[in-house]
């Protein structure tokens, strides 16, 4: 018999999370306690906010059922195991959809998750390789939570970085958000020691350290963090101009490519150009202008000529063409 009030409430609790119907006479056997104490129990539930639905009957019959907001779960080993894998496992590797609720989710679970279960979910997912598309690079999931932590608890956030060159330094931050573009993770902070608003790829970060000093929140430029970090992509990536004929109507060009590209100005009734600013993938654009399905021929940046050239001799190699000098 559980004559212990709160943890009777739990595992009361935890029965009705199961999603059937619980006879008051079923409860009342297993809390070991009269059906006058279940009534009143479920009273108790329903005060701290659980919807507990009744049904009428010879026996009559309790559920919990979805309410106007979301109260604590109670969850046994199997279950927190379980959750736990599946949301270290998602925030690793940046899935689209996983976004930073998620992380916050995944860290409140792991601050009270038994040293034995934390033990369950660690092995379990080293023994366990998922198949992700994408290039992402993989993080480790404690990295997540520890910025998540900082970002809920406004506490500045030391950590090693290396820039994209390999460049490795330490810096100290305030945490603002997590943003996810599907194939990587990205903290968007200010930088206290550079004095300005940074975006760091978090796959480049190790050694995350919660100092314990609180900030007040600072005001982001775009008030968006996936605004900020959209524009902060963008300024970084360098822009070159392309400058491609065609062998086409410019009507013809002009419904192959996409809108990105540009727009094909007329030579004459048999040929066009194209000529514009582009600041995406260079390879990319080589394979959108060889996919127009007619000849061309690109004037500039030369990397994009030498690109060409070496796209055509890839194609011939793979369609058995022998090459011959000046081809």
């Amino acid at each position: 018999m559980t004559t212990d009030t709160p943890a009777r409430l739990l595992q009361l609790l935890s029965l009705l999370q199961t999603p059937r119907e619980w006879p008051g006479g079923e409860l009342s056997e297993r809390l070991g306690v009269s059906r006058r104490t279940v009534r009143r129990d479920i009273d108790r539930l329903r005060e701290l906010g659980y919807p507990v639905q009744a049904t009428k009957g010879a026996d009559g019959g309790y559920r919990l059922v979805a309410g106007t907001a979301m109260p604590p779960l109670v969850l046994d080993d199997e279950e927190a195991v379980a959750i736990a894998v599946g949301l270290r496992a998602g925030a690793g590797h940046a899935v689209a959809g996983v976004d930073e609720a998620s992380v916050r989710a995944l860290a409140k679970l792991e601050q009270v998750l038994p040293s034995r279960l934390r033990h369950r979910v660690s092995t379990l997912q080293a023994a366990t390789t998922p198949l992700t598309s994408g290039d992402g690079a993989s993080i480790a999931p404690e990295t997540l939570t520890v910025m998540a932590s900082s970002i809920a608890g406004q506490e500045r956030l030391r950590f090693a970085y290396r820039s994209g060159d390999g460049t490795p330094s330490r810096r100290l931050t305030e945490p603002y958000r997590l943003v996810s573009t599907g194939r990587r993770w990205y903290l968007v902070a200010y930088d206290l020691d550079r004095g300005d608003w940074r975006t760091f790829r978090v796959d480049r970060v190790t050694e995350p350290f919660a100092t314990g000093a609180r900030f007040a929140p600072r005001e982001l430029p775009t008030g968006n963090a996936a605004e900020f970090l959209r524009q902060s992509m963008y300024r970084r990536q360098e822009t070159y101009t392309f400058d491609v004929t065609f062998a086409a109507p410019a009507d013809f060009v002009a419904a192959r490519v996409p809108a990105w590209v540009g727009v094909p100005e007329p030579i004459d009734g048999h040929s066009c150009r194209l000529r514009d600013s582009s600041s995406g993938s260079m390879e990319w654009l080589a394979v959108r202008i060889a996919m127009v399905d007619c000849d061309f021929t690109v004037r500039e940046p030369r990397e994009l000529v030498e690109y060409v050239r070496e796209l055509g001799a890839r194609l011939s190699r793979a369609g058995g063409v022998p090459q011959t000098d000046g081809a």
